[in-house]
């Protein structure tokens, strides 16, 4: 069965750091592209960043440039977000959606994958 899930999340200072992890397990073939997500009360969710295997494709949304890093470990199956110069307006559930190729059974698929969230409070 495939899973995705995200950790790292936690209660920091304003001006800490982090770093979320997403990562993709069962008969995993390869992750195709993932997107960092958050979403804070009351706000639409909104994505910070993306990173595409294939082409080492990186982006991220304005409002975290400079700030937020996203990397791969291929062997781990597992993609990261470093938080960096966090601020109150950080704070928000993170989410990952991962396009993963995989084998269920014989079937070799590709879908989509949301992990349950990992939250982020950034407070003094």
């Amino acid at each position: 069965q495939v899973q995705l899930v995200e950790s790292g999340g936690g209660l920091v200072q304003p001006g800490g750091s982090l770093r979320l992890s997403c990562a993709a397990s069962g008969s995993i073939f390869t992750i195709k592209a993932v997107g960092w997500y958050r979403q804070a009360p009351g706000k639409q969710r909104e994505l910070v960043a993306t990173i595409t295997t294939s082409t080492g494709s990186i982006n991220y949304a304005d409002s975290v440039k400079g700030r937020f890093t996203i990397s791969r470990d291929n062997a781990k199956n597992t993609v990261y977000l470093q938080i960096n110069s966090l601020k109150p307006g950080d704070t928000a559930v993170y989410y990952c959606n991962a396009e993963l190729e995989y084998y269920s059974g014989s079937n070799f698929r590709r879908d989509d994958y949301w992990g349950q969230g990992t939250q982020v409070t950034v407070s003094s």
